[in-house]
Order: C-alpha cells, then sequence, then structure tokens
C-alpha cells in the first residue's frame, strides 16, 4: 500500500508491507512525530537523509529512509 505524507514542505510517498499488525494512521502519526524530532534532535547523519528523502518504506516497526544518495539511506525505529 502507497500514501503520501508532507514532511518539510513536500510530499513524501510512504510504502507500507502488508505484513504490518498496527493500524495504518497510527504508525503515520508515529512517523511524523519521530521524523520531526529527529529533524530538530537528530545526529548530523540522520538530519542529512532527512533533507534529501524521497521516499520511506515501513516494515515492521522500522522506515527505511530512502534518499537521493544511496549512501545516505537509513533505517529508524519507530518503536
Amino acid at each position: 500500500m502507497r500514501m503520501l505524507i508532507t514532511f518539510q514542505n513536500k510530499l513524501v510517498p510512504v510504502y507500507f508491507t502488508t505484513e504490518n499488525k498496527q493500524p495504518t494512521q497510527k504508525v503515520i502519526r508515529l512517523l511524523n512525530s519521530t521524523l520531526e524530532l529527529k529533524i530538530q534532535k537528530g545526529k548530523s547523519a540522520l538530519q542529512k537523509c532527512l533533507n534529501s528523502l524521497i521516499s520511506i518504506e515501513i516494515k515492521g516497526s522500522e522506515a527505511i529512509l530512502h534518499s537521493y544518495s544511496e549512501n545516505d539511506s537509513l533505517a529508524l525505529s519507530l518503536y
């Protein structure tokens, strides 16, 4: 399943796997709050990834953040 969220004034696609057991709206709320917290207080490598974010993939309790540079992509725990 695919949804779009607004992050830093741009639309970012979020892809969900079918194995997710949590309700979609709860995961989106967790994702938004985690991203906002990390853009403000995260380490520089994480902020660099968030600034060039192109898509997010949710697998279980992790969000895989994909950026323009493959080297900047990383996994972020939501729980």
